[in-house]
């Protein structure tokens, strides 16, 4: 699986434009923000009582949406969401994915420090 930094994410979209930044996030995460333009498609709902649980339509809905070779950048959280969708749609037939490391937010070790900074600490272009 091919993996960027939000950093090289930024500029492979900024230098073609055919890339569609696809964010993997619950609905409730995308709302509070994501990079300017992208497309929500959760691979995970957050469920009042249960928490995160998994999309059932996540593959039709890729399908729907995007051809197998769409250009994507695909991100999440921290790299663990987007890591999965990579693979899943790589089973799928999907030929130009490429999982975001530290996702919109920042992947940390288990004592917290920042390992990769993620898209939204890196001032990149944000919306809600």
């Amino acid at each position: 699986m091919k993996e960027v930094s939000p950093k090289e994410a930024y500029e492979v979209m900024q230098n073609d434009p055919d890339y569609i930044y696809l964010d993997v996030r619950s609905t409730m995460e995308f709302a509070d923000g994501h990079p300017t333009g992208a497309v929500n498609v959760p691979i995970m709902n957050f469920t009042p009582g249960s928490g995160m649980t998994p999309n059932p339509d996540f593959v039709q809905t890729i399908e729907e949406k995007f051809p197998k070779e769409a250009k994507l950048v695909i991100g999440c959280k921290s790299g663990a969401r987007s890591a999965q969708a990579c693979q899943i749609m790589e089973k799928m037939g999907y030929t130009h994915v490429t999982n975001m490391r530290g996702g919109f937010v920042g992947a940390a070790d288990s004592s917290g420090q920042v390992i990769e900074p993620g898209w939204s600490m890196l001032n990149l272009p944000v919306e809600k």
